[in-house]
């Protein structure tokens, strides 16, 4: 039987596309660095077999069919199937073979196969961050920038066509469960995720606080694959922690850059500028990202005014600066950034800028994620948005580090068994240097 909500194609109406308020285009459209965030911000990886996008060089059906056609220089029509035209009356043609043929037609969703034909092409592009959020996804989004929602707390995204964990947030189920950067999730509740979208995934993980979903994961350098159970819960999670040693170091530990994250930052800042410390440990192990924005006003108080923070490229070529906002209260201050795979985006940002704008900052841990793209997310409705990467980034210096990751300066892993004991030697490390440098 049919919900209410749902339409059949047999039912759809073709209506003109609605105009967005342009009001709430301004305020809704930001810019975004992540990897974005799939059980913390929802990530891209969107359906790539679903309608559109199976084959990017079989667009139209003209003597040239097998060439790339930009979108600029394509010609659409219903009707004539010229060199350089795209004839969409195609798209009605599967449509209706699809609405008359299929053997369950009568439980096909018309919203859900429109939908999914725009998340095919987009995901025809090949860039995994570029995709569409249809209301229930913009809903999760909404609610994954805001940081609380229900699930287990962990950024899922997709490397080599594997669903990852990219990072456990502070304090959730997934760290307290032991998942790790790096997991390669196999199974979820014993599906096999192999061709699983990364939406399917994250909507699989997702649950009520107090059900339990099995994550069955590979990690590397072991033998078996293990199964590793999380109690889902309610995820609220504070972005900005500071913890002042009695030795007078500072711990600065960054999780997220989320809504909250440049205001929650500020008033920590507030509280050094009181009584400064001698030197400062910023923490940004294990975040994925987020705000450009929320990266670029944290380093203008951490860099001098007027230095550059990020470089952003676009499709042409033409670069463009993001340079500190003024503010800086901190850059005096010795500095050691704690980085890992689970760092990424902003993140590396932030990290990036420190290292190359300041002489006093030095990195410690493990070679970050690499994720050097910017996307920006536009309303395309009153519930819908349309998610593109724009540009991609380089580090003050010009140096790309998508999927190559930034290097720390001194190399410190961390093991399970430091794990399961509560050591944390790449953190004891960075005190280390940081007591030698300040002569303690």
């Amino acid at each position: 039987m049919m919900n209410e909500e749902q339409t059949t194609p047999g039912e759809a109406v073709n209506t003109s596309e609605p105009t967005p308020d342009p009001a709430n285009m301004e305020r809704s459209n930001r810019r975004l660095v992540t990897k974005v965030l799939g059980v913390f911000f929802v990530c891209a990886a969107m359906y790539g077999s679903y309608l559109f996008g199976l084959d990017r060089g079989s667009i139209g059906t003209g003597s040239n069919a097998s060439s790339v056609l930009s979108p600029s220089s394509a010609v659409f029509s219903n009707t004539a199937n010229q060199e350089n035209t795209i004839d969409f009356s195609l798209f009605w043609k599967v449509w209706n073979i699809l609405k008359d043929k299929y053997v369950d037609r009568g439980n096909l969703d018309a919203k859900k196969l429109f939908y999914g034909s725009i998340k095919g092409m987009l995901a025809a592009t090949g860039d995994p961050y570029t995709t569409f959020f249809d209301p229930e996804e913009q809903k999760s989004f909404n609610e994954d920038m805001s940081g609380k929602f229900q699930g287990i707390g962990a950024e899922m995204g997709m490397r080599d066509d594997i669903l990852t964990v990219i990072a456990p947030l502070d304090g959730t189920p997934a760290e307290k469960a032991g998942l790790r950067p790096n997991d390669k999730v196999l199974k979820i509740d014993g599906e096999k995720t192999t061709g699983m979208a990364l939406e399917q995934a994250v909507g699989k993980i997702r649950g009520q606080k107090g059900t339990e979903v099995k994550l069955t994961i590979y990690r590397s350098g072991e033998l078996e694959s293990r199964e590793i159970p999380v109690i889902r819960d309610v995820i609220n999670v504070k972005s900005v922690k500071l913890d002042v040693r009695d030795d007078g170091i500072a711990v600065l530990r960054v999780s997220k850059f989320g809504d909250d994250t440049d205001s929650e930052f500020h008033v920590a800042v507030s509280q050094l500028k009181t009584k400064p410390p001698k030197g400062i440990i910023l923490d940004l192990r294990s975040n994925p990202g987020g705000l450009l924005d929320a990266a670029v006003s944290m380093a203008s108080l951490m860099i001098p005014s007027g230095k550059t923070v990020v470089w952003e490229e676009n499709g042409k070529g033409e670069k463009k600066a993001e340079n500190t906002l003024g503010g800086d209260v901190l850059s005096d201050i010795p500095t050691i950034v704690l980085i890992d795979e689970g760092s990424a985006s902003a993140s590396e940002i932030l990290a990036g800028a420190l290292r190359e704008d300041r002489t006093n900052v030095s990195l410690v841990g493990k070679k970050s994620y690499g994720k050097g793209s910017v996307q920006e997310l536009i309303p395309v409705g009153a519930d819908m948005s349309v998610k593109v990467t724009i540009a991609r980034w380089l580090t003050p210096n010009g140096n790309q580090i998508n999927e190559k990751g930034i290097s720390p300066d001194t190399e410190v892993g961390i093991t399970i068994d430091d794990i399961k004991a509560g050591n944390d030697p790449q953190k004891d490390k960075a005190i280390e240097l940081m007591l030698k440098l300040i002569g303690k």
